[in-house]
């Protein structure tokens, strides 16, 4: 990039323009050199391909770990919602931690967190030790959750939309290949399934080392702390705010609810494991280059109401398939929600594009993480609790259909032509 493009540790001179001191305020600081640019998308992607390995290599391996530590029905089923929870309760520390050490040395500290859960968790000894090291995990993901929007806001605010596409891309690629390949690695490499877990780990130390330069340089700049008026915007007033939240929320609670329990509704309407777990890699591979085309449609459209609205109506469509033709028109279920769980990247876009500043994005990306994934945390336990009381999937899918109906209608309000600053 340019060398004049002001940089974390450069200051805009009254004199240099004739903007209002809330326009210098808005403007993010961009690497000044493109070797620096270069680091910064490398070390993006490479923290987002991280950010769920843990927790889809779990996933694969989910009965041989029970098996291997005697854990109890009720443990495994908390253990499936420590996920978002961690996410909830870490996430807010973001902002605070960032604003003290700087964005990268956050992100870095998180892929850190990351790497050393992974190497901990198959040897740690007993489940107590095993869910340790899990939120040592979890903790470091929820860190670069919410700081990677405002990553992409800093470095690159005039391609918000293509930046956010390459590294929901890459988390998608992260979550599939994870899913798709722990098992086959697991048994070329002796087996065990602690071999089949620790193995991730390899991509978090990769991370790591893009990262530190960063962290250690100009690359470690600090989170905006406030706007031109003195102080950060009040997200909880937004209402544009509490729309995205909560349709974060819903759209995490359909994603968790497939990655746990699709394979089993497959399994149950008779289709061989084997092909079930196909189906789940073809739902959650279809989102590897949905996440980078869509961020990038939605930057360009005024509105992206009516996209939030298609890919709730696709879900709303699929689930209504699962419950009336779940073997005779699987691969177009599957698709349809592949297509839907495009709301993801579609979120994140949107943080990015709710607010003028940076100060804006760093409170909104956590606001809107942290409320959606304390919404989500009872979604996956309430579908197991239905389904186990009510002897099949007619209820608990009636139950995923109608909660896309409010998330289509929230997805329409958050996706409106405004900013929360002005709302604020």
């Amino acid at each position: 990039m340019p060398d004049e493009t002001p940089t974390p540790t450069q200051t805009l001179s009254p004199a240099s323009t004739s903007s209002s001191a809330l326009d210098q305020r808005a403007v993010p600081e961009r690497p000044a050199s493109v070797w620096l640019t270069r680091l910064v998308v490398v070390a993006l992607v490479l923290a987002a391909v991280n950010l769920r390995p843990a927790i889809t290599s779990l996933g694969a391996l989910f009965e041989e770990v029970r098996d291997g530590l005697g854990m109890s029905g009720s443990v495994a089923g908390v253990l499936t919602s420590v996920p978002p929870l961690c996410f909830a309760v870490f996430g807010v520390a973001a902002p605070r931690l960032a604003r003290r050490f700087g964005l990268a040395a956050v992100v870095c500290a998180g892929m850190v967190a990351i790497t050393a859960g992974l190497v901990i968790r198959p040897f740690a000894g007993g489940t107590v030790g095993f869910l340790a090291a899990s939120v040592l995990t979890l903790m470091g993901i929820a860190l670069s959750n919410v700081l990677m929007p405002v990553i992409v806001k800093r470095y690159f605010p005039d391609r918000v939309g293509s930046m956010t596409g390459l590294y929901s891309m890459a988390l998608a690629l992260g979550t599939s290949v994870a899913a798709v390949a722990t098992v086959p690695i697991t048994s070329a490499l002796g087996g065990s399934w602690r071999t089949g877990l620790v193995i991730w780990a390899v991509l978090g130390a990769v991370a790591v080392l893009a990262w530190a330069p960063l962290a250690g340089g100009r690359g470690a700049a600090a989170a905006p702390q406030a706007d031109a008026g003195g102080t950060p915007p009040k997200v909880f007033r937004s209402r544009t705010a509490w729309a995205l939240a909560c349709f974060f929320g819903l759209q995490a609670t359909s994603a968790y609810i497939t990655m746990g329990w699709l394979p089993q509704i497959f399994r149950d309407a008779g289709v061989p494991a084997s092909t079930a777990g196909l189906l789940l890699a073809v739902t959650m591979g279809l989102g590897i280059p949905l996440s980078f085309v869509l961020p990038n449609v939605a930057a360009r459209m005024k509105n992206q109401g009516p996209l939030a609205a298609v890919l709730g109506l696709c879900g709303l469509v699929a689930y209504a398939g699962l419950h009336f033709a779940p073997v005779s028109g699987a691969w177009v279920w599957v698709l349809l929600l592949g297509v839907s769980m495009c709301t993801f990247p579609l979120v994140l876009t949107l943080i990015g594009m709710r607010s003028r500043t940076g100060a804006g994005v760093v409170r909104l990306s956590t606001f809107v993480q942290s409320t959606g994934y304390l919404i989500a945390i009872p979604g996956p336990l309430l579908i197991g609790v239905l389904y186990e009381h009510s002897g099949g999937w007619g209820l608990p899918i009636t139950l995923m259909a109608g909660l896309m109906v409010p998330q289509i209608v929230l997805g329409i309000l958050a996706g409106r032509d405004r900013t929360i600053e002005d709302e604020c």
